[in-house]
């Protein structure tokens, strides 16, 4: 029967696919590690007090990278280059979501504007990555190579996504309602397209590599075009809503180091 857990118990079972697959979320994981970095660099003077929280982001991206890495290190694997068209991060970018890199490598501050797009790709990608660590944590939470990680990961995405939503809303409350709006609708309409085309790309490798028959294969994508139909239709609404969250400043304390044996 093919569910959520054995294709993902396949992919982690050959070594290839599970380079593949961790080698596409370190290389995103670190991207998003750089580009929180320069924005704590960068806010504008009168968002000072927010540079740690985004530092703090920064931080656990990079951290989330080097786990995955050690993962594969301690399988006794080499990262292997990551397929232009599974790079969620780089595609969202091409596609004018979130702050270009171009402006983030300029010595420039940045104004409000740029941070209230900040935080509402990262409210809208947040999102995502919640929900699928949280489907792995729900399925592997107890395995015993990368368990711990998983719960690690889902923790910090669950705290990233908390962040935004206080952020957002703190803005919001001083008079940018109709900016972060807009912003959240534009960045998640156009991360469901990317995350459509990036999941179709990395189920072609995976098929690739593990020799699905073709049956299989269209029977996955056709699960991920009907995902997106429905996030076409309603579930991008999910994306933009905003709530106070239960835990307030979940990025408020120092970074938790990632342990060595990942």
């Amino acid at each position: 029967m093919l569910s959520a857990k054995s294709l993902f118990q396949e992919i982690l079972d050959d070594d290839r696919s599970f380079a593949l697959f961790c080698s596409i979320a370190a290389g995103g994981e670190s991207q998003g590690g750089w580009e929180n970095g320069r924005i704590a660099a960068l806010v504008p003077e009168s968002e000072r007090e927010l540079a740690p929280r985004i530092a703090r982001h920064g931080a656990d991206e990079d951290k989330h990278g080097r786990i995955f890495n050690a993962l594969m290190k301690k399988r006794g694997l080499e990262p292997v280059p990551v397929p232009p068209e599974t790079d969620y991060t780089m595609l969202l970018e091409r596609h004018g979501i979130g702050l270009a890199h171009e402006k983030l490598r300029r010595d420039e501050r940045l104004t409000v504007q740029d941070i209230i797009v900040y935080l509402a790709h990262s409210r809208v990608t947040e999102q995502r990555a919640s929900e699928q660590m949280r489907l792995l944590r729900r399925h592997f939470a107890d395995h015993p190579d990368i368990g711990r990680a998983v719960k690690m990961i889902s923790n910090d995405e669950d705290d990233h996504l908390a962040y935004c939503h206080e952020e957002l809303l703190r803005l919001a409350r001083a008079g940018h309602g109709r900016t972060i709006q807009r912003a959240l609708r534009t960045c998640a309409l156009a991360e469901i397209r990317v995350h459509r085309d990036v999941s179709l790309a990395v189920m072609d490798h995976m098929g690739r590599l593990l020799g699905w028959p073709r049956p299989r294969s269209a029977l996955l994508a056709a699960g991920i075009h009907a995902v997106y139909a429905y996030e076409r239709l309603a579930g991008w609404r999910r994306m933009v809503s905003l709530a106070m969250p239960q835990r307030r400043d979940p990025l408020g304390e120092p970074a938790t180091p990632a342990p060595e044996f990942a």
